[in-house]
Order: structure tokens, then sequence, then C-alpha cells
């Protein structure tokens, strides 16, 4: 018997290709995805892409989706309470395993493993520790397509936000950059694929700047560091 399995869903193309593993994964039955709102903006979290074009992407895929409504900036006891009440509702709707997309980040497989294991929910990584350079050209062999819609500013510059993903995309990143973007250094929206019925239509818009602050607190010696961090969003639009 398959377990029964709901997807942490992110619009990217990790999740993208994890989906496709999993759905191909004789062990495992998907019947939802799940997707983070940032429920001030109306985006998906980090991505920022607006829910319109999140509803159509999942109209060409045909899995139910649902989505976790999160305000504009929640503490991480709010974020830690609001995903663990839909996790327990998850489990009592008899979802007894979740997929992620992470590649090799341990503090955050460990992080979303024993969350979960408080609920009972076992955490299935179909792409951990695999090669990124490999990864990334098995996404593109295999037909998937993603446009870059979020950059980490410290690390590339803007005109690396509406490049579809491809070998000459690739190629450009500085070395420093890994070609999954694990580290954060870019976030994609996937809009074609073997998981899609069809293409997910959309046109681009205008190009936004934000800065975040965080704030880290030494407790011995009474310190508090405010870090900050700049993004470029491309906004897209359904077409």
């Amino acid at each position: 018997m398959k377990n029964i399995t709901y997807m942490n869903w992110s619009t990217g193309k990790d999740s993208a290709l994890a989906l496709y593993h999993t759905l191909n994964h004789s062990n495992y039955s998907v019947g939802k995805l799940l997707t983070s709102i940032n429920s001030h903006f109306d985006r998906v979290s980090m991505h920022g892409i607006r829910r319109e074009l999140l509803d159509r992407q999942i109209q060409q895929i045909s899995i139910p989706n649902e989505t976790i409504e999160l305000p504009q900036n929640p503490s991480m006891s709010d974020y830690d309470k609001i995903m663990q009440d839909t996790v327990v509702s998850l489990q009592s709707e008899g979802y007894t395993h979740s997929v992620f997309g992470d590649i090799f980040l341990e503090d955050l497989k460990k992080y979303r493993e024993d969350k979960l294991a408080e609920v009972g929910i076992t955490a299935f990584f179909p792409l951990w520790k695999r090669n990124t350079k490999e990864l990334i050209k098995e996404f593109l062999s295999l037909g998937f397509k993603a446009i870059v819609v979020t950059v980490d500013a410290s690390v590339l510059d803007e005109s690396f936000l509406g490049r579809e993903i491809d070998n000459h995309f690739l190629n450009d990143l500085p070395k420093t950059v890994d070609p999954c973007g694990e580290n954060g250094e870019f976030h994609t929206f996937c809009f074609a694929g073997p998981i899609f019925k069809n293409l997910v239509e959309y046109k681009l818009g205008e190009t936004v700047f934000r800065n975040y602050q965080s704030s880290n607190n030494d407790g011995d010696k009474n310190i508090c560091e405010i870090n900050s961090k700049g993004f470029w969003y491309l906004d897209l639009m359904p077409s």
C-alpha cells in the first residue's frame, strides 16, 4: 500500500522536480500540494508569485492545493504554531508523509524532520544529496522550464531576473553560486514540464527591490545585531 503523501509546493523548479520523482515512486501517493502564502501581499512566500499564477499552475498539475495563510512578518513561534496546526489537520485526514525539494541544507532538513515527527508525519526528500549540477541538467533534459523571479542582491544582480533556466543562464552564474540556488541565491517559477498538462502562460511585470532586516541577540554579551539583506523580485502576471 502506498504512503498517503502531501507535497510542500513553492512553485519553483526544485519543488517541480521533487514532485516528478515522488509521482513516479512506487511507495508514495500524492494527494495534495501545500503552499505558504503571505496573506498581506497575497503572494507565495519567498518567491513572490501572485496567487492567480499559483492557481493556474495547480490547474495544470491537477493535484488539489491547500494554502497556509501567513501574516506579513510572522515570528518564528507564530510560524511554528501555524505550521503545526496545518500538519495536525493533514495527519487527521490520513496523510503520513510529507515531501520537500531540499538538496543539501542539513539544518533545514533536521528542522523539518523534527517538527513533523512531533505529529507523526515522516519527511521524504527525493533530491537529497544529489549533485546540483546533475540535478539541473536532469531538470532541463526532462523538459521542465522555469523563469527566475527572485535573486539575492548580495550574490546576483538584477539582470538575472526574468531569465529562463537554460545552459546560457548556468554558464553565466558566478562560480560561487549553486546551480540550483540551494543557498537561496535565486528562486524560480516553473511553467512547463512533464508534471503539467499544458504550459502556464504568464507575462513579465515590474522589478522591485526589497530590503529585509533581522536581529540576532547574543544572550551572553547582551548584544543585538541587525542584519540587512536585499532581494530583487520580478512580478509575473497571468497572461
